[in-house]
């Protein structure tokens, strides 16, 4: 199906090709931008492109690729995903991992170890696996906690209990909402994108004809 948009009057008429508008959503959604590429409105592609991910993966360098992760565990419901797969393809590697680590199975991709829920060391203070000393690990007998890219925290969210994602908040400090913030803005910026791939411009525009799929 291709759909076409007249915007104007007379000689100042711009007719718009959108070629088939639900592919261009979809491709819109998989990557901010190509959408238009392949409506051949290349200039808004690499417009958007440019800004939407450099916006997404800005925050998610600051927030260490914790912040952008799928969960709907009652103490632990990331609304902030919905905003954030917006973006398209990450969501789907953050879906992915959400799978993978149910029933207390590793993720895909492993960022960092971590004693399990409740080691505290002097200072009171959860430790990363991988920053204790060897002589420590072996006089400890659970499977380390395993943080993954784009995976939930690990074990049961407990309120005002030092968990893994009180850990998370309290190593990056402000910077994991921050980098949340980003990505959830980028995510819905391209809300907006996916929109202007299906239905064309945001202008006044009447619909000049449609013509059969070919």
């Amino acid at each position: 199906m291709s759909l076409k948009y007249r915007a104007g009057h007379g000689e100042e008429a711009v007719e718009l090709d959108l070629r088939d508008p639900r592919i261009a959503a979809l491709l819109a959604w998989l990557w901010p931008g190509a959408g238009h590429f392949y409506q051949r409105r290349f200039m808004k592609g690499f417009l958007f492109m440019i800004c939407i991910v450099a916006t997404f993966m800005y925050g998610l360098v600051i927030g260490r690729g914790r912040v952008v992760y799928a969960s709907f565990r009652p103490n632990d419901f990331r609304w902030q995903f919905i905003c954030q797969s917006g973006f398209g393809m990450p969501s789907l590697l953050a879906l992915a991992q959400s799978v993978k680590v149910k029933n207390d199975r590793d993720p895909f991709f492993v960022m960092a170890e971590r004693y399990p829920r409740g080691y505290k060391d002097a200072k009171g203070q959860l430790r990363e696996y991988e920053l204790i000393a060897a002589n420590e690990r072996q006089n400890f007998q659970e499977r380390p906690i395993r943080d993954g890219f784009m995976a939930p925290p690990k074990e049961p969210i407990l309120k005002d209990k030092n968990d893994v994602l009180g850990m998370w908040h309290a190593e990056m400090r402000y910077f994991f909402d921050l980098g949340t913030l980003f990505t959830v803005v980028a995510g819905l910026l391209n809300v907006l994108v996916i929109y202007d791939a299906f239905a064309g411009p945001a202008i006044h525009a009447a619909p000049d004809e449609e013509e059969g799929a070919g």
